[in-house]
């Protein structure tokens, strides 16, 4: 009999630790005047996250409630980010630290984390505050231990992971600063050189389940001849960075619209990407929400799939929400 393998994945916990904490109000600070308080206030409060800060109790919901696993997959953004420039910030980073420190407290060598793009820096959605810096690489990369790439192999499946933000580094160069767009593209280019590998040393009968966080750089995949070939290969690909379901609904419709420049930093990046999401479906795309979801939705909550090591079974996958109602302090 064919053995099988219980993979669990979180993503997008946005953890936020006691520094982190006491920056209440962080995002409207960025705001330019006082109408635009207004709209973001509105957005945080009915749409997005009203208590951007306040995801500790949903981590701690997921570590009590998530059983048993093979293999242990985080997707990507491990702190609140909340001076937009990623783990150059020293209360980011101690998030981040606190964050990933829980979960390799409950799963060891079972876990495997991709690298989100709030790790490296993003500029806020109004006010153009902080960006993409080096300064977070070498911090996400030693002090973390994050890998910006990973892969191993069980039965017939390969799992990878990939850093989002270097392989869609076309879209996101503009946040950082100039001086340090060389070291930007040499890092990406060494990105590219690992996954070109990778994907051109697939045997036929293997498949693939890819860990990207943001599906920005989905398309900038598929331009490798080495990926295009095998897209046949990629079962599915795991993203996270939209944190509902009803957003990455809205993406597909909205994909093919026109880039919109002329609104900021944050809406060019988001209709960029919007620009070229037709090509997310031929990477198979699933996503795996945030624990929280969204403050309309409260939709959040985790995946699981079981596997059968010769794929002679379809893979099995669910979705475990949370409900807000239980958890603490919501």
């Amino acid at each position: 009999m064919s053995r099988s393998a219980t993979v669990l994945i979180v993503s997008d916990p946005h953890y936020a630790g006691a520094v982190e904490q006491a920056r209440r109000g962080y995002e409207l600070a960025c705001a330019p005047n006082w109408a635009v308080r207004q709209l973001i206030g509105l957005y945080r409060g009915y749409y997005w996250l009203r208590d951007p800060l306040g995801n500790g109790p949903f981590l701690e919901a997921f570590l009590q409630r998530s059983g048993p696993a093979d293999f242990v997959i985080a997707n990507g953004d491990y702190s609140a980010d909340s001076a937009f420039i990623g783990m150059a910030d020293d209360a980011a980073f101690a998030s981040a630290q606190e964050c990933l420190g829980k979960l390799r407290t409950r799963f060891g060598d079972r876990l495997h984390a991709t690298i989100g793009d709030h790790e490296l820096g993003k500029t806020s959605l109004v006010g153009s505050k902080g960006g993409l810096r080096l300064a977070s690489w070498p911090r996400t990369v030693k002090e973390l231990a994050l890998r910006p790439f990973w892969q191993f192999t069980w039965g017939r499946y390969v799992f990878i992971g990939v850093t989002s933000t270097l392989l869609a580094l076309p879209v996101m160069l503009r946040e950082a600063p100039v001086g340090e767009h060389p070291a930007w593209e040499t890092l990406r280019a060494e990105h590219l050189a690992a996954v070109r590998a990778a994907f051109a040393s697939l045997q036929a009968d293997q498949r693939v389940l890819l860990f990207c966080h943001d599906p920005t750089a989905l398309p900038f995949l598929a331009e490798l001849p080495e990926v295009r070939a095998r897209l046949g290969q990629i079962e599915t690909t795991v993203i996270g960075h939209l944190h509902s379901e009803l957003l990455l609904r809205k993406s597909r419709l909205l994909a093919g619209m026109p880039p919109i420049r002329w609104l900021g930093v944050s809406v060019a990046r988001m209709s960029t990407a919007l620009n070229r999401a037709k090509i997310w479906r031929a990477f198979n795309v699933r996503l795996c929400p945030s624990l929280t979801g969204i403050q309309l939705m409260k939709d959040g909550g985790w995946l699981t799939v079981e596997l059968d090591a010769e794929a002679n079974r379809p893979a099995k996958w669910e979705f475990h929400p949370v409900r807000w109602d239980t958890v603490q302090n919501h």
